[in-house]
């Protein structure tokens, strides 16, 4: 894995499973099955960074289960356990214009209409409707303002260039 690009973690390995060396694993994406889309994965293991593939997955409950070549014990397949599940940043698709992944939106500036920074963003929320964003201004003490994600109707205009967000939004003191 490039050292210059920071990682996505993309989900966690997490016990061993049976006795041929299957293992546990918890999805971080959405939907949960999209990590097996990616391939390959990195997991650190004493230190290093390891390139693997999987070779045959199936859903188990609300997780999945994984196999591994060459991984045909619980004994090996112990070296993974609470290991993360990491790609890079290339391995994501290709995004359309107007379309951003939540990491891209995390810590831009918000501004309103009358120009008043508003504060950053400190995290999304999807609320099923739609996702809100959570601007905090560590200057007015840690004060949270959450602003739905509707284009148009609060969120004007997405500026990566110049880590801005531009919504329709009052705030009342």
């Amino acid at each position: 894995m490039e050292q210059n690009t920071p990682p996505l973690i993309i989900g966690r390995i997490g016990g061993v499973f049976g006795v041929r060396g299957w293992l546990k694993i918890s999805s971080f994406t959405r939907p949960s099955k999209n990590i097996f889309s990616y391939s390959p994965w990195f997991v650190d293991i004493d230190g290093a960074s390891n390139e693997i593939n999987f070779e045959e997955y199936q859903k188990h409950g609300e997780n999945f289960l994984v196999k591994f070549p060459e991984i045909n014990n619980p004994e090996d397949a112990n070296q993974y356990v609470n290991c993360d599940i990491k790609i890079t940043t290339d391995q994501l698709p290709r995004l359309k214009d107007g379309e951003y992944y939540w990491r891209d939106l995390i810590a831009l500036k918000v501004i309103n209409q009358n120009g008043d920074l508003l504060g950053k963003v400190s995290e999304i929320i999807e609320t099923g409707a739609n996702d809100v964003f959570v601007v905090t201004n560590k200057s007015k003490r840690q004060k949270k303002i959450l602003i739905p994600y509707v284009k148009g109707l609060y969120i004007h205009n997405i500026d990566l260039s110049t880590q801005t967000i531009n919504v329709d939004w009052e705030v009342s003191e």
